[in-house]
């Protein structure tokens, strides 16, 4: 996984959401400067807090990683 991808599109996804970084990191149970380090890919979330970001983001873990479009073009 890269970690700098996952990062901008966790902050691409909450700022869709509406939240702040300050509104999400409190929602999220996270101290602001962990969550800022995860979206400038300086820090790898766990699999657990993806899977709690996507949910509390209302997609797929999947679509935040971008796990199955990297699939299908390292096939072809």
């Amino acid at each position: 996984m890269d970690k700098k991808r996952i990062g901008r599109r966790i902050k691409a996804f909450r700022k869709l959401k509406g939240y702040t970084q300050i509104q999400f990191a409190q929602e999220m149970k996270l101290s602001t400067s962990k969550l800022g380090n995860i979206e400038r890919g300086t820090k790898q979330p766990s699999d657990q807090l993806l899977a709690e970001i996507a949910e509390k983001l209302s997609i797929s873990k999947e679509e935040l990683v971008l796990e199955n479009s990297v699939t299908r073009l390292e096939e072809n």
